[in-house]
C-alpha cells in the first residue's frame, strides 16, 4: 500500500500532463478549463490527502475559475 501512495502523486502528474497534449485543437477557453480543472483536482487531492469527493471538488472549481477567466469580455 505505501508503494501505491508514493507512485500516486507522479501518475496523477504524468495523467494532468498526458491530457494536456489533446489540448491542442480546443479553443482558448477550453484549454484554460481543462487546465483549471486539472490544476484544482491536484489541489483539492492534496488539501484532503487524496480523498474522492475533494479531488472532484477541486476538479469542479478549478473547470470554472478556468472558463471564467477566459470568458470574453462584453462590451457596454
Amino acid at each position: 500500500m505505501k508503494n501505491i501512495q508514493k507512485s500516486l502523486p507522479n501518475t496523477v502528474v504524468a495523467a494532468i500532463l498526458l491530457s494536456l497534449i489533446g489540448c491542442a485543437g480546443m479553443s482558448e477557453q477550453g484549454q484554460n478549463t481543462a487546465i483549471g480543472a486539472g490544476a484544482g483536482a491536484l489541489g483539492g487531492a492534496v488539501l484532503t490527502n487524496g480523498s474522492g469527493i475533494g479531488t472532484v471538488g477541486g476538479a469542479a472549481v478549478g473547470g470554472i475559475i478556468g472558463h471564467e477567466v477566459s470568458k470574453p469580455k462584453r462590451k457596454r
